[in-house]
């Protein structure tokens, strides 16, 4: 089986945890992780209500060849998800995974990102709660539960739920034939929690960043 390859879809507002989860979590297994922002441009991670670490970029989404990936992961974040849902790139980018059949999996606020390509029609999902309504009225059946697949769609609700989303990623991922090395997922947590570590909260907000309300 080859590798599995997998893109992730940031901007400003991403919430730090769930990138870095996905990250951390897919590239341990053995997985080739890419992260694509607008631009090409570093971003700012958000993290317990504040702005938090600078996030460094593979490359600007609009140079990602999706043929080149088996799946997109799609952290959530308000701010994040709100910006890219308005991104005509980045519902582009999501809509070519999907139309060539590739894994999409989204966490938190990040199926608004679904809505906008209108590919939850009677599919089964969940998200945080603040966007039921929107996944509801846009004809997805909203289940509220941890992680939910549906097909090659799978969505969790928040960043509690990280172990078994990066868990049912990887499911996904290997029912296509794509080769990952399996680690018990609390090893792969305390990895991560360690590499948080690493990051240093910015002393000032970034001028340019508006905390939401």
């Amino acid at each position: 089986m080859k590798s599995a390859a997998v893109l992730v879809l940031a901007t400003d507002g991403v919430e730090h945890e769930e990138l870095e989860a996905a990250v951390t979590g897919l590239r341990d297994m053995g997985a080739r992780v890419d992260i694509a922002t607008p631009g090409g441009a570093s971003v700012t991670s958000w993290r317990d209500g504040n702005w938090f670490a600078e996030i460094e970029a593979t490359m600007p989404l609009t140079h990602v060849d999706a043929d080149e990936y088996d799946g997109l992961v799609l952290p959530g974040g308000q701010l994040n998800s709100g910006a890219l849902r308005t991104s005509f790139a980045a519902v582009r980018l999501v809509n070519q995974f999907l139309s060539g059949g590739r894994m999409v999996a989204a966490i938190c606020h990040a199926p608004w990102l679904l809505v906008e390509v209108g590919a939850i029609s009677g599919v089964a999902v969940t998200s945080h709660p603040a966007i039921r309504t929107d996944l509801e009225n846009a004809g997805a059946r909203w289940t509220g539960r941890p992680v939910m697949r549906s097909g090659g769609i799978i969505t969790a609700r928040s960043l509690e739920d990280l172990d078994i989303f990066i868990e049912e990623i990887a499911r996904e991922l290997e029912s296509r034939g794509k080769w990952l090395r399996r680690r018990e997922l609390a090893t792969v947590s305390a990895g991560i929690r360690a590499d948080y570590a690493q990051f240093v909260a910015p002393q000032d907000d970034p001028e340019d960043k508006e905390t939401p309300d």
